[in-house]
């Protein structure tokens, strides 16, 4: 059993990204911070590599997804509310971000979203699990 995730996602400008995600509220661990990446801390074991596309490239052997263009994935995270779920979402296109997709209430569960500056689509959920119908 895996016992922390690593995602990892091409950003062009790496300041301009930790700036907006720490305009979010997100800290970053320096040791694995340097001029082509930053670890971005979403949860206790929960990680995001901000890797600039140069550096990425050495990863992969096929194109880098233009995220504002296509979907390559979508980075569900849930949080504390329904204010947290829409602060979070005006905070991000405040920053530069933008809204993707309009609220969607399912009584039980409530999310927004939001693209970054790269066009990665970020899903802001918040669930009540005890209000899940049977």
């Amino acid at each position: 059993m895996a016992s922390k995730i690593f995602l990892n996602l091409a950003v062009k400008d790496l300041k301009k990204s930790i700036d907006f995600f720490t305009t979010l509220g997100f800290s970053f661990n320096p040791q694995f911070t340097d001029e082509h990446a930053t670890c971005m801390i979403i949860g206790e074991n929960i990680f995001v590599m901000l890797v600039t596309e140069q550096r990425f490239k050495d990863f992969t052997k096929k194109e880098i997804c233009n995220a504002h263009k296509n979907t390559e994935v979508l980075i569900a995270i849930d949080v504390d509310s329904r204010e947290k779920v829409d602060e979070m979402v005006k905070t991000a296109v405040d920053a530069g971000g933008s809204i993707y997709m309009e609220p969607q209430d399912h009584g039980w569960m409530y999310g927004h979203g939001f693209a970054d500056l790269d066009g990665h689509q970020w899903e802001i959920f918040y669930m009540d699990e005890s209000a899940i119908p049977k």
